[in-house]
């Protein structure tokens, strides 16, 4: 592993929207800042259509997180970005170490941005037909579907938004909930009403996925139209997304229950030093804008932690 060359202000783990915008803050404020990911733009890049962010009426994931990215390389005296993974975070005196799996680094301050990844359908053959007929990103893998008849699991905005996304290839999209009722936005609902190619069935769970070499058919555990079979080429998974937390919870931050980090209003955790944004966190409301605002709200923690507290820089 390589020694450490130099100390930075804060490293910002996570390179979304949230970690994006937080190092053009940070670089706009002097602070020399790392921003670590193993994936530029998040898993806001597989989404279609962005239509809730100020200053855009409407673009795709993939352009806002473009947007974002150039805004933070713009401040490239201070702002690097790094494409790895850290693999573990680690207190040493008054400074925090972070390391990759070849690379190590030292900072004053860590801003936690890692986000969410999709939560698994754990049903039998979910393994066996994965990326074979069982998706989570229509944006990456819907054109598959011309013409076809496909299903998405799920019932949030974020299903409705994959479903909409679906009809513009496919012929018929069954969305399949657990629920009495869908609870899109009220935009997405009435987009939802309006498209013939749209149907919901609702109170209903996938149970198992049966296909050959690509997915057939799904079983329900409530019937539909009498069948508790209902043929598909195709199943999108829309069913919440898990907080990667694991390094900060390694580190000591405090972790609600469902394993997001807690913050104040000031995107601190319980541990000096160490400060939370975006989708990984326990507020309530989770957006790309409101993100932004929580990693800006983190660097200026960050910043008047440093400039508060006498970091000395190790000899």
């Amino acid at each position: 592993m390589s020694s450490v060359i130099q100390i930075y202000d804060s490293i910002i783990i996570g390179s979304g929207p949230t970690g994006l915008g937080a190092a053009m803050y940070a670089g706009r404020m002097n602070m020399k800042t790392l921003v670590i990911g193993d994936l530029h733009g998040g898993i806001i890049t597989t989404t279609d259509v962005v239509e809730n962010y100020p200053g855009f009426i409407r673009l795709t994931g993939l352009e806002l997180a473009d947007k974002l990215q150039q805004h933070a390389e713009d401040y490239k005296k201070n702002v690097e970005l790094l494409e790895d993974r850290v693999t573990e975070v680690k207190k040493e005196k008054d400074h925090f170490l972070v390391k990759t799996k070849e690379k190590s680094f030292e900072t004053k301050t860590v801003i936690f941005a890692t986000g969410t990844k999709y939560r698994e359908l754990k049903v039998p053959g979910h393994d066996q037909f994965k990326n074979k007929g069982v998706h989570y990103c229509g944006l990456c893998d819907g054109f598959f579907y011309k013409d076809k008849t496909v299903g998405v699991v799920g019932g949030s905005d974020s299903a409705a938004k994959e479903a909409l996304l679906m009809t513009q290839w496919a012929k018929k999209v069954f969305m399949i909930y657990r629920g009495e009722k869908i609870r899109p936005e009220p935009i997405n609902m009435k987009r939802i009403e309006q498209n013939v190619k749209i149907e919901i069935i609702t109170k209903t769970n996938v149970t198992e996925i049966k296909g050959e070499k690509t997915v057939k058919s799904v079983v329900l555990d409530n019937p539909y139209k009498g069948k508790k079979e209902l043929e598909l080429d195709g199943l999108f998974i829309a069913i919440g997304l898990i907080p990667l937390s694991d390094l900060a919870k390694t580190l000591g931050a405090k972790i609600n229950n469902k394993g997001e980090i807690e913050i104040n209003r000031e995107s601190k955790t319980n541990i000096p030093g160490v400060y939370a944004a975006g989708d990984i966190t326990d507020t309530k409301f989770k957006q790309a804008i409101t993100g932004v605002a929580e990693g800006v709200h983190a660097v200026y923690s960050a910043y008047t932690y440093i400039n508060e507290k006498d970091v000395v820089q190790p000899t």
